[in-house]
């Protein structure tokens, strides 16, 4: 072993374990601030720092981020609805239900009803899910124009990637990472426009932990011999 191995080794733990428990102490603090303050209600609060453990737990592909995930969608259900995003309201709903598929197929979903392994996406579900996110877009924009919702493009769009990214999410797609990167970079505006700030602040923080969950997959990809046929 070489010198520079040791100092390797703890700068890789501190990656992994330092960076994340800065956030979350920082996401603790400024939710108490921000409810303290009364800037966010307790709710919008709570699930800031919930939304977080949950997607670090996804960082490190542990099974607990579902029921954690659970809370925190029927939370921002809620909230959502009150401030009349109807799209990003409904969404959870979706949420709710592909964390309890996700749930089974970590659990039971590789060979042998085994524990499922980071997988990359095949080019044909990559075009199926381009061509979804396009008329889900479309659909979800003519839908809210008729109940009034605000920011009707835009709540469609991150509503329709949002949904993709949860479904290769839930079966352990690398992928899923670089559509919650792109889904992130529009909510963090779209919810400081709508007055959402301690909410745009979590996206902000989803932002740099989907990066490291990009990278963190990365070295446990495996190749998912049957998405070869679909090339």
């Amino acid at each position: 072993m070489t010198q520079t191995e040791p100092s390797r080794t703890s700068g890789n733990r501190f990656i992994e374990l330092g960076v994340p428990g800065l956030l979350l102490l920082a996401t603790i603090s400024i939710a108490w601030a921000a409810w303290s303050t009364k800037a966010a209600s307790a709710l919008e609060a709570g699930a800031f720092v919930t939304g977080v453990i949950c997607v670090w737990l996804v960082v490190r592909q542990s099974i607990w981020n579902f029921p954690l995930g659970l809370l925190n969608v029927a939370a921002y259900a809620w909230i959502f609805y009150e401030y009349r995003l109807y799209a990003d309201s409904g969404l959870q709903v979706v949420y709710f239900a592909l964390n309890l598929i996700g749930w089974y197929l970590w659990l039971f979903g590789g060979e042998n009803r085994t524990e499922l392994q980071v997988q990359r996406t095949s080019k044909r579900e990559l075009a199926l899910i381009a061509v979804f996110v396009a008329a889900s877009t479309a659909f979800l924009w003519w839908l809210l124009g008729k109940l009034g919702g605000a920011a009707k493009f835009w709540d469609a769009l991150t509503t329709s990637i949002s949904l993709s990214a949860q479904w290769l999410q839930s079966r352990k797609k690398l992928e899923c990472w670089h559509l919650w990167i792109l889904a992130d970079l529009i909510y963090v505006p779209l919810y400081i426009s709508r007055g959402l700030n301690l909410t745009a602040l979590l996206y902000g923080v989803f932002l740099c932990m989907a990066v490291m969950g990009l990278l963190a997959w990365k070295k446990s990809v495996t190749t998912w011999p049957i998405a070869k046929s679909f090339e």
